[in-house]
Parts: C-alpha cells; structure tokens; sequence
C-alpha cells in the first residue's frame, strides 16, 4: 500500500452509504482496511458486489458477529486497529459486546468512528431515515427545486457522502491527528444530519446578512437568476451558466451577441425573469456542443451538462484522470492528490468474504482459529 494513509489500518464494519463511501476514502488514501460482511444471499437492490465501486481497495471478510468466534474475531481485529468503523442504529454494537467501553479499554489508542442519520443522541437516534429526512431537516432540501414545486431531492449526494461520508472522513483524520499528540483514541460521533446542516452555513450566514430570501425564488444560487441557472440548448441538451462575477457577466452577454448596456445591474432581482426568458430563447438556438464550441473564447463560466457517461469521455477529465479504470471499469479517481506520497491505484470491489484471510494474515491472525466465521 502506499498514500499518506499507509500503515494505517482500519476495520469497516460493512454498511450502506456513508460508511463505505468513507471507508474507501481512507482506503483510497492508503489505509489498510478490511471489511467485516454479514452472510447474506442478496444486496440491497441485487446487482454484482464486484460492480460496487463504494467497496473498492479493501478485502472482505464474512463475520458472524451474533457467534462467540465471530465477536472474538472481531475484538481481535479492533485490537490491531487504528481505526473502526461501524455505520449501525445507536445501541447495536453494544448489543454485540463490540461497543466502544470494551473495545477501548483493549486498545486505548483505537479511534472508534461512529456514522448514523440522527446522532448517537436525541429524540430521532433509533428512527430510521435517509438522505431526503436528513437533508429535510435541516432546512437545506427547502431550498431545492422549481419554484413552483415541490423540493428535489438532491439524488443522495448531500446528507449520505457530503454530509455523511465526509465528515466521517474528517473526524477520524483529526482524531488520529490528536491522537498523535495525546497517544490516546475517542469516539467519533458523525452523524449525517450534523453534516448536512454544517454544509448549510453559508445560506445561514446569508440569511442572517440580509442576502438570501425565505423560501424558493429571488436568490442569486437557486436558479433565479439569468446568469446563473441552466439552459436548454436545440438538441434538448442543456449548458450551465454561472456568470456571477461582473466580468464574467460581461463575456456572457458579449458572447451572446447582445448589447451591454440593456444588461446592467444583473445583481437586481427583478430584472431576472424577463432576461432569462431572452436567454432562453437564444440558447435554443444551438445545440449544446455548439455553444461550447462558440463560447470558447469567452471566459463567460460556461460549461456543458455532461451525462456521467459523457463525462468518461471529456477531454479535460481524460487529462486531468479525473476517472480511472480499475479492473477495466471506468469509475471516479481518488482524490485528492499528493506529490510526494501519491496512493496507488485502487483495487476493485470484492465479494463478501473475497480476499480477507490474506489481510488477517498480514495483521498477524491466523483465519483457522475462527474459522469457519472467516469463509464465505
């Protein structure tokens, strides 16, 4: 292994969203992490586990954690780890015994993160939920979507990996950070709706400046305005406009071949309707590849709306290696990157129980003590 991450080791206790989304950052920074799987004859939704791009870069191993061996297994990983993580409702590692009281008095300098949707307090700790509650929550998910329309669930990129995934993410890094210091390891509590109201501050702070409006409609960021919003080009594909800055508006109109001085003071609220109605109507003009091609001139903050497809295959990412092909599969690159210690390419996603007799080997445990817990 190698990334700043190396000699690191992990133990993931398997899970949806955030909790694997974080483990394969730390993975594709190079940590050593091996993920304890449940026995199970199907995945959520079905599909090919070596298809799950989340649960790259790190062997698995199938643990039945309701069993003496495979708690004992399990104690005997946290043991030799840095780092665990565990993504269950509050109270159910503790039901296991493998809760952190035990586990931390076994090793004092293990970070024990900790990923929930509502904390490991308060009145919602034991609902259940996902992305759209936790994002409901916090009053963010308000501010998406037509203005004349119910809110839009941001797919789950806001509260699961955002809010979720990458806080996790940030609390055990700075655990470990301290722990370099104090020689000691804590708790980590990361839950996503702390995450996903963190992400929030800035309309909080505009709010409180007096620069955001209550409610869809009339703000400078959520598609009201002319110069920053989407358009929908002749081929029923769309560009992204986000000309916010004045000399940016300036190359946005000049590109557009109309007259500067009809489009003054486009920080005005009231007069972004009519002129996005004449954007509108411009932008239908062309396909979407043709504007592109137009505006390349122009500094004007355009860009296409690419298909995840589409974006594979965009010469900037292509040299940028904003995707890498692991196992011959195309999927997004680790980030973000290092000049000195730059990690190694990802290993592609296992099946439960693929792979992780040679990590317990390599921690120093023998898999033929718990076995058959170890096998598929």
């Amino acid at each position: 292994m190698s990334g700043p991450l190396s000699g690191i080791r992990v133990v993931e206790f398997a899970g949806l969203g955030p909790t694997p989304f974080g483990a394969m950052v730390l993975a594709d920074l190079g940590a050593e992490v091996v993920r304890i799987d449940r026995r199970r004859t199907e995945t959520f939704g079905g599909g090919d586990d070596r298809a799950d791009f989340l649960n790259r870069g790190r062997p698995s191993v199938v643990v039945d954690l309701k069993s003496d061996p495979g708690r004992a297994l399990a104690l005997e990983l946290a043991s030799r780890a840095d780092v665990l993580i565990e993504g269950f409702r509050p109270g159910v590692m503790e039901r296991l015994m493998l809760g952190p009281d035990p586990l931390l008095a076994a090793n004092p300098r293990l970070i024990y993160a900790r990923m929930t949707g509502w904390g490991q307090t308060g009145p919602m700790t034991h609902k259940a939920g996902h992305d759209i509650n936790y994002l409901s929550m916090t009053g963010a998910l308000d501010l998406i979507g037509p203005f004349d329309g119910p809110p839009v669930p941001p797919i789950n990129y806001v509260a699961n990996f955002g809010g979720g995934g990458m806080l996790l993410v940030v609390g055990v890094l700075s655990a470990l950070l301290e722990r370099s210091v104090s020689g000691r390891g804590q708790i980590v509590d990361a839950a996503m709706v702390d995450g996903a109201s963190l992400l929030a501050t800035q309309i909080f702070a505009w709010t409180a400046m007096g620069r955001w409006h209550p409610g869809r409609g009339g703000n400078l960021l959520d598609g009201s305005a002319y110069f920053y919003r989407c358009y929908r080009a002749a081929d029923d594909k769309f560009v992204a406009v986000g000309a916010l800055e004045p000399q940016f508006h300036a190359e946005l109109i000049r590109g557009l071949g109309l007259d500067p001085a009809d489009f003054g003071g486009h920080l005005d609220p009231s007069c972004w309707a009519t002129r996005a109605a004449q954007l509108e109507a411009i932008f239908a003009t062309r396909t979407r590849d043709g504007w592109i091609e137009h505006f390349a001139p122009f500094d004007a903050c355009l860009s296409p709306v690419l298909s995840p497809q589409e974006a594979t295959e965009h010469p900037a990412n292509v040299t940028r290696g904003v995707h890498v092909a692991v196992s011959g599969v195309l999927q997004p690159a680790p980030a973000p990157r290092f000049d000195r210690t730059p990690p190694t390419l990802p290993t592609a996603p296992v099946e439960p129980g693929e792979g992780g007799e040679d990590r317990l080997r390599a921690w120093g445990i023998d898999p033929a003590h718990f076995a058959p817990e170890t096998g598929r």
